[in-house]
């Protein structure tokens, strides 16, 4: 059934963008679909080959009527099923809509890298007059989703594969302080089908500079789960729950980042409860016979202290690339632990790192782009077989700070 209604979809949208009419009212036109080749890579579909389209009136830049997000792959390994897709269409509410602050309906279908889904939402925004920095977001989102192939999972013991039908609730919130720039998510999530289950998190970032090259970060986060969660949901010490993976490309299916680099233990994908010196712990439980290392709940601290240093000083003083990219320094220091009576461990660790930033935002201003790291945790209270001074490296991908 999956490959029927993905091939019928890509057919059809193919052959839409091909023969689109043109609709002419004078000399502009009504309504413009935007094609882009694009190529990515999984270790299942192998080089994955398709189209991103992208719908719009012409002029309204991503923040008119009937837009359209839209991409279809073929993979060139042919899996048993070869053709994925995704789309989006929102349509936003003119009645509850005004400049910065828009009401919309979303529906949306997706089947690739071995998940499916499917949902409507409704969003709605809040912004303060012309400053796109502070705002406030609520996401309603009802979904039917299912992982029905395993081989695109780097771990697979981390997924469940029972049909799941969702409701989900997010909130976010930004805006500054005497402190300086904060911001306040929160998701909350009931799945109804087979066993009935609740997922929640919250998260809350105070950033405090001093001045262009000091500064202090500060995070909290609170994760829980109930009793009956598919593995998913659940949370490791030091990263994000896999159901996260799927909202990027470079994380949706194995072999984007290589595998080898995942199993080592030296590469760590930011979220979660975030403690980045218990990546290799982490990964090792993946694989072992005992199971993975995962909580229903976790509460944690981040911490990170911003030093100068000469390269990310040099990024500063070149016109326009300091507008996108820069360097940083800075010491770490997380700490955390589950809330179960029986998992009552206080882990926690400390290190220092450097952080290549390249960041396009987007038209609301948040960010689109990607944090490159390089960590050395050189202490963690629980070490193991290890020593709890030792020197560590990881590589990171992505950041919890997005200030």
């Amino acid at each position: 059934m999956a490959r029927t209604l993905t091939l019928i979809s890509f057919i059809t949208v193919i052959l839409a963008a091909l023969i689109w009419p043109a609709d002419v009212r004078g000399q502009s036109k009504s309504y413009e679909i935007l094609p882009a080749p694009d190529l990515w890579y999984n270790d299942v579909d192998g080089i994955r080959v398709g189209v991103r389209l992208l719908g719009q009136v012409p002029g309204t830049f991503e923040d008119g009527p009937h837009r359209l997000d839209a991409g279809f792959w073929v993979g060139t390994w042919f899996p048993d099923l070869p053709v994925s897709y995704y789309i989006s269409y929102t349509e936003p509410i003119p009645a509850w809509s005004e400049y910065g602050s828009e009401a919309s309906i979303q529906l949306i279908s997706s089947i690739r890298t071995g998940y499916h889904i499917h949902g409507a939402a409704f969003n709605k925004r809040w912004q303060q007059g012309f400053d796109e920095r502070r705002y406030r977001e609520v996401r309603v989102l009802n979904t039917f989703e299912k992982r029905f192939d395993l081989e695109y999972a780097a771990f697979p013991r981390l997924w469940g594969t029972e049909s799941k039908l969702l409701t989900h609730l997010n909130l976010e919130l930004q805006d500054d302080n005497s402190l300086g720039w904060y911001s306040l998510s929160g998701s909350a999530a009931v799945q109804y089908l087979n066993e009935l289950y609740p997922i929640a998190s919250l998260a809350a970032i105070q950033n405090i500079p001093f001045n262009d090259y000091w500064g202090f970060r500060l995070r909290g986060f609170l994760g829980a789960a109930g009793s009956d969660a598919d593995p998913e949901y659940l949370y490791s010490r030091s990263t994000q729950p896999s159901i996260e993976s799927i909202e990027s490309g470079i994380t949706r299916a194995k072999g984007t980042i290589p595998q080898p680099w995942i199993e080592s233990g030296n590469f760590h994908l930011a979220g979660g409860p975030n403690l980045r010196g218990y990546t290799g712990q982490d990964i090792e439980s993946f694989t072992e016979a005992a199971g993975p290392a995962l909580y229903k709940s976790f509460v944690s601290v981040n911490a990170e202290f911003d030093y100068p240093n000469p390269i990310g000083m040099l990024f500063r003083r070149i016109p326009y690339v300091s507008e996108f990219t820069s360097f940083g320094s800075y010491l770490f220091m997380d700490a955390g632990r589950s809330l179960e009576s029986d998992n009552s461990t206080l882990f926690a660790d400390a290190g220092a790192g450097f952080s290549l930033s390249l960041n396009i935002p987007d038209y609301l201003g948040k960010p689109r782009g990607f944090v490159l790291r390089y960590e050395l945790p050189f202490w963690l209270s629980e070490p193991g077989m290890q020593d709890a001074f030792r020197l560590r490296h990881l590589f990171g991908f992505g950041a919890i700070f997005s200030f």
